[in-house]
Order: structure tokens, then sequence, then C-alpha cells
């Protein structure tokens, strides 16, 4: 009995101890269970935050005076009205990934056209976004003879402030071996190698065979892309019809322009605002620079009016098919002596001279009648001319009126009554013609009277009479 009661002892905590194994594993296996699903979860989210799209990329755009900086931005925003301001202008544009279905925003600045506000870059770019930013240089079409001095004017105040930022050596150079490898492995869509890009959070990149630069390509590498934005390219055409200029011309502006992108690395593009030319293409090729999304759009530089040009496409020995072009002009003829600024036309401006309103000017009209005397006053009536009236007499009364005129008054036995009215002034001075005529007639000698020599004074008698 004893040893029955041993073996059941024993086979009873055998079961014991593998029923509490069993459990033990099936303890471990849920807890290998439950870490490999927080594993998972931390996986797929640290994914997805590596698929957002990152905020914080910076557009600088500088340029001249009225250059269509504001505008151009505006017109990327997408935004019909708009304010414009000074200094340092912010705005933004945004970008909607589709494969993540995610959106953010692109920061813009835009930095006024007076050298006095460049010290506000400072808000746009500094040391720690500077990876992440890019500067877009403006020139304006309608005015070409600024074209070249613009960008080199712009290009070194930016060069100014990089310098003064002190980013350290080594991050430059890897913000400078960054744009040399992006112009290198450039590949034109269309072509028979792969030119999709990769996507920005590529984890790694196949090595690929890459040539070297040329002599004057990107011999001023700033570290951060540039891309020149020519604006107004709608009046190439007033440019041909008012101030002569032919496609040579044209063709000597963008050889010098393409000459300075190929320096610096820059891309180039035409837009106009008013016909609404290469905006899109701009704004996808800002967005490929920034954010890495595909760009499948090849170079453009058949049209005169909207050249594309991506950064890593250009080459000195495709500069020179425009050599071809020149006829009275040489490629290395200076750029002021040939694209001069047209004389400006001196037009006569006289004072422009508006006209008052009609009340203000009868009321002035009115002060100054009222201060100038009547034109009659203390002047006595002329009534020669008048047409008498109220007398039967009408035979020759304007030949007697000027008789009496002429011939001094006589003075008779019957003077004209001096409380005559004036209406009646005409009838006195004929009556008084009348009375000096029967004064004479009496005083010359009568039916019955001696006739003397000589005529007697109206209203005298002689000596001799009596």
């Amino acid at each position: 009995m004893a040893a029955v009661g041993r073996s059941t002892l024993i086979a009873a905590s055998i079961h014991v101890n593998n029923s509490s194994t069993a459990d033990n594993q099936n303890q471990n296996q849920e807890e290998e269970d439950g870490q490999n699903l927080w594993s998972s979860i931390l996986s797929e989210v640290s994914t997805r935050s590596r698929s957002k799209l990152p905020s914080g990329k910076n557009v600088l755009v500088m340029g001249e005076v009225a250059s269509g900086k504001t505008t151009l931005v505006a017109k990327l925003q997408g935004v019909e009205e708009y304010m414009k301001g000074r200094g340092l202008e912010y705005l933004y544009f945004s970008v909607h990934d589709e494969d993540v279905d995610d959106h953010t925003r692109c920061n813009a600045w835009v930095l006024d056209g007076d050298l006095y506000h460049k010290g506000l870059q400072k808000f746009a770019m500094c040391v720690e976004n500077l990876a992440d930013s890019l500067a877009v240089l403006v020139v304006d079409l309608s005015r070409p003879w600024l074209a070249l001095d613009s960008l080199h004017k712009w290009t070194s105040v930016l060069r100014d402030y990089l310098d003064k930022l002190r980013v350290p050596p080594e991050t430059m150079r890897e913000l400078e071996h960054r744009l040399v490898k992006q112009f290198q492995e450039y590949v034109e869509p269309g072509s028979s190698v792969d030119a999709v890009p990769q996507r920005r959070n590529a984890e790694s990149e196949e090595e690929c065979v890459v040539l070297p630069l040329g002599d004057n390509t990107l011999t001023h590498n700033l570290g951060i892309p540039l891309v020149v934005l020519c604006t107004k390219c709608d009046a190439i055409s007033t440019l041909e019809k008012e101030h002569d200029y032919r496609d040579e011309h044209l063709d000597f502006i963008q050889l010098h322009i393409r000459r300075f992108c190929l320096q610096y690395g820059a891309a180039l593009l035409y837009t106009s605002m008013k016909e609404n030319k290469n905006l899109d293409l701009t704004y996808k090729y800002l967005i490929h620079r920034l954010y890495g999304f595909p760009f499948h759009f090849p170079a453009q530089v058949v049209e005169k009016d909207s050249v594309f040009i991506p950064s890593g496409w250009d080459n000195e020995k495709k500069i020179a098919i425009l050599h071809e072009n020149l006829q009275s002009i040489k490629a290395d003829d200076s750029f002021e002596d040939v694209i001069v600024k047209p004389p400006v036309r001196k037009f006569v401006h006289e004072k422009e001279i508006q006209a008052e309103d009609d009340q203000v000017f009868l009321v002035k009209l009115q002060s100054l009648l009222a201060k100038q005397p009547a034109a009659t006053a203390g002047r006595p009536v002329d009534t020669s001319n008048r047409a008498p009236t109220g007398s039967p007499r009408t035979t020759n009364r304007s030949a007697a009126a000027n008789v009496a005129n002429v011939m001094p008054m006589q003075s008779g036995t019957k003077k004209i009554d001096p409380n005559m009215k004036g209406g009646q002034t005409s009838e006195g001075v004929l009556a008084n013609f009348f009375n000096s005529l029967l004064t004479k007639k009496a005083g010359s000698p009568g039916p019955g009277q001696p006739s003397g020599g000589g005529s007697n004074t109206p209203g005298t008698v002689r000596k001799s009479d009596f």
C-alpha cells in the first residue's frame, strides 16, 4: 500500500509539473504575441510618420520692385485678390500628396525690392532650415536691360547673407554636395534611362555613374537650390513692336541668362501671370525640388516666350546652339552694350487745368460783376440812334436827329422842359431843333421889314434898328 501511495503521489506531482509548464508556455506565447502586436503598431506608425509630408519647407522670392514677385506667389496660392506689403511678405501655397492623402503648406517669403530691407532674410532662412529652403530670383522681361544686373545683385545679397549665417563647414559641404549630385544625376524624362526620381523617404539609393561637371557649371555653389523666373514674358511682343527687338536679341538675352543659371546650377522658367503661362509647371517644379515629388516634364527651348530649363539639363554645347541665330550680334558682346535701355521720350507736360464746377464759376462771376460800376452810371443817355416812338412825324426822323446832333443848339424862345420824363427826350430834342429854326426865321427880315446885310444872331437886336 505504501508503494502504491508513493507512485500515486509521484504521478500526481508529474501531472502538476506538466500542467504548470504548459501554463507558463502559454503565458510566454501570449506575451510574445503582445510584443509583436505593439511592435507592428509602432512600426506602422513610424512608417506613416515618415511618409507624412514634412512641414517647414521655405521658398524665398527675391527681385526688383514691380517685377511680379507677390503676384507670382499669389497665383501659385490660387488667390485672385491680395494686398501687397512692404519689407518681407509672408504667403504660402498648398501641397497635396495623393499617395498618403496628406496636405501641408509650403512657406513663401517675398523680400522687398528695396535693398534697405535685405536684413529681413533672417526671418525666412536660418541655419536650421537651410536644407529645406529654396531661393527664387524673379526677372522682369518687360525690362530686359535690367535682367543680368538684377540676377548678379540678388545673388550677391543672398551670398552675403549666407556668409553671415556662419554655417558649419561640414553642413555647407553636405549642402553643396547635394546640389552637385542632383545636377549630375538629372535624367531627362522620356529618355531610355528611368527618369522617375527617387522619393524623399528612400532609405537606399543605387550608386550610378555620373559625368563630371563642365568648366562653367556650378562654379558658384550657394548650397541651396536656385530657380530663375522670368516674369511678364507676354511683353516680348511689345518689345518687338515698339523697340525693334528681333529674334537674335531675344536669343542673346536667353543666352546670357542661361550662362548665369549654369554657373549657379539654377533652373530657368519663362512665365506670364497675365496669360497664365507656365504657372502650373512652376508649381510642380518647386514641389519636385522641395518635396521630391516625381516630375515628368521635359525641357522647352523652342518657344521664345515659354522657355523651361530644369537644373541639370543645360550645358555649354546646348547653349552654343543659340550662337547660330546671332547675325549682327556676337555671343561674347557685352550684355549692356547690346540690350540698351530705350531713350525716354520727352513729352511737353503742360500744366493741367481742371474746370471748376459750374455753380462755383457762376458765383465768382457774379461777385466780379457786382464789384464793377454800372455801364450807364454818370453818362448821358445816347438817344440819337434810338427810334422815336409816339410821334406822328416819321418822315426823315433819323436824318433830323443826326442834324440835331451835329448842329449847335440855338437858344430860342421855347426851351425844353427840364422836368420832361426820360421817355420824352427824343421829342424834346426834335422840338428844340425846330424851335431853333423858327427863331432863326424870326431874326431874318420878314414881309414888310427892311432887309439888312449880314445875319443876325438869334435873340439879339442891332442898334441901327432903333
